[in-house]
């Protein structure tokens, strides 16, 4: 009986063992290309007024044909979307070109929805604005074909232009 003990408890501690895992240090750090997408996402703003930054965004999001999904201010959170067409002409072709040689219907990009979201953080000397850019891809037979993170620094660029814009002439009532 001693010893069906001893063994059962030898057997266990080596299982236990296991489950004391550490995480490693770089698990818990951005690599440089996050760092640059999260300054290319980010602005800072020289106003401790959250809810006007957001208004402001709101409307920006809005001059750029998003419609806002959801909105909380009280959280420093506002979410827009648009829904755009995403056929593209190589899938196309792609498309005949296989059922004309036989291997029926291919699934084609057929809608996007483009999603972006705005969340602000107070700092000690105003406001930081992170504003992200997703979209969503459906193919011809309803099914998502693609989910991705939006990179171009030019959409960044165009909305905090924009933003920056819309800001100063609210602070300076225009």
């Amino acid at each position: 009986m001693r010893l069906s003990k001893i063994i059962l408890v030898l057997a266990i501690l080596p299982m236990m063992a296991g489950c004391n895992q550490t995480i490693p240090k770089s698990a818990l750090q951005l690599s440089p290309e996050s760092m640059e997408l999260r300054q290319l996402q980010t602005r800072s703003f020289d106003t401790s007024n959250e809810k006007k930054l957001l208004t402001a965004g709101a409307s920006v999001l809005q001059d750029l044909g998003y419609s806002i999904d959801e909105s909380e201010t009280a959280l420093g959170v506002i979410v827009g979307s648009k829904d755009r067409d995403a056929t593209e002409a190589g899938q196309v072709a792609a498309a005949v070109l296989v059922a004309a040689l036989g291997g029926g219907a291919m699934a084609i990009d057929k809608n996007q929805k483009i999603r972006a979201s705005l969340i602000t953080n107070k700092t000690k000397k105003g406001t930081n604005l992170r504003v992200t850019f997703q979209r969503i891809v459906w193919n011809s037979y309803g099914q998502v074909s693609k989910t991705q993170s939006i990179e171009q620094p030019e959409i960044y660029q165009e909305f905090f232009e924009k933003l920056s814009k819309a800001v100063f002439l609210d602070a300076h009532e225009i």
